[in-house]
């Protein structure tokens, strides 16, 4: 069995509220990205968050996920396109609170059935997914076009 690292680092300064900190891709090398508090819980003004990036490890992984689970299926997707949204809730502490998954696909031959079935089933199986079980919804609109 083979294991594949990847990494990312971020060094930060200053207390929670006004500190600042820069989030490095390191495995990718594909930049460095400003984050801090206000960009995680107001504007985002050019910075990211651990949300966002949460949010796009979901978005591709689901749809690396589908695409997989079609191919096993005799399908070939001309499109996915994914959308992931994150909840960040401090209301009570801070939490995760909800992750909703939209899907605009294109799968010549497919029924609805069957796509609606392979898609909860990326949803459900995503390595993504599985890390994050602990939230309280996920939940996934999936459309065939």
């Amino acid at each position: 069995m083979a294991v594949t690292t990847r990494s990312a680092s971020t060094v930060w300064t200053g207390d929670l509220a006004s500190g600042s900190g820069a989030t490095t891709l390191e495995t990718s090398g594909l930049g460095t990205f400003p984050v801090t508090w206000k960009a995680r819980t107001e504007e985002a003004e050019s910075k990211t968050s651990p949300e966002e990036l949460i949010a796009a490890a979901h978005a591709s992984c689901f749809s690396m996920a589908l695409s997989n689970i079609l191919k096993q299926a005799g399908h070939v997707a001309e499109k996915l396109e994914t959308t992931a949204e994150v909840d960040f809730d401090t209301t009570d502490g801070a939490k995760i609170s909800g992750i909703r998954l939209t899907l605009e696909a294109s799968i010549p031959g497919i029924d609805a059935a069957e796509f609606q079935k392979h898609a909860n089933a990326a949803k459900e199986g995503c390595p993504v997914s599985v890390a994050l079980a602990a939230v309280p919804s996920i939940t996934l609109d999936a459309h065939l076009n």
